[in-house]
């Protein structure tokens, strides 16, 4: 069912390593480098739409708490309250995930794109010598969780409790599950980390500046 991104990002990943070739040194991990960052331009304007949407929400925590505590005995008067918040506002709580959904099936793609890649000589990169294979070292998993954790830190609300579960949650989470993950897949997830991460700083700094 996800044959119809996979194929063309495993075409992608040939023509990127054709690329690196012709620039003097072939090499598949530069190659899913490359690919990673042409995803993270063509999503950026999604990535800005979704950064907004979380920053303004998290702005507007103290607000709703200030709502569901003063309506906590009445539901309906507290919805209508919240749906008034959004729209003074102009918020829409559910544009944060569009965003997501739509990275969701490239993120799968990418997955089975790496996973199920034939090859043309080994995959090796730095200190990885296959990455087809998970990365004996336990570094990329180790980075992974910590690139993912500063990337939620940015937007994440850390006076909602909830939230600062999962800010330590996920980084844990997806560290345990790139151990066994093909190392070229972990590579994207940290290139693509460290991308967000600037993207974010940079979006956040001019917010900051015009404020």
């Amino acid at each position: 069912m996800i044959d119809w991104i996979s194929i063309p990002l495993q075409h992608l990943l040939t023509l990127c390593y054709e690329l690196t070739g012709k620039l003097g040194y072939a090499n598949y991990g530069v190659a899913i480098i490359l690919i990673t960052l042409m995803i993270k331009l063509v999503l950026y304007p999604l990535t800005v739409k979704q950064v907004k949407s979380m920053k303004a929400m998290s702005e507007l925590q103290p607000k709703m708490k200030e709502i569901q505590t003063k309506f906590k005995e009445n539901p309906e008067k507290m919805n209508k309250e919240m749906a008034m918040m959004y729209k003074e506002s102009g918020v829409n709580p559910l544009s944060g995930c569009l965003p997501m959904l739509v990275q969701m099936p490239i993120l799968m793609g990418i997955f089975f794109a790496i996973r199920d890649f034939t090859y043309e000589q080994t995959p090796s990169f730095l200190w990885l010598a296959n990455l087809s294979d998970a990365d004996p070292t336990y570094v990329l998993p180790i980075v992974s969780a910590i690139t993912t954790y500063f990337s939620q830190k940015q937007v994440t609300d850390t006076s909602n409790q909830q939230s600062k579960m999962m800010l330590m949650f996920m980084p844990l989470f997806i560290g345990y599950i790139s151990i066994t993950f093909p190392a070229g897949l972990v590579l994207y997830w940290v290139v693509s980390n460290i991308f967000q991460i600037i993207q974010q700083w940079f979006m956040y700094r001019g917010t900051g500046a015009k404020a």
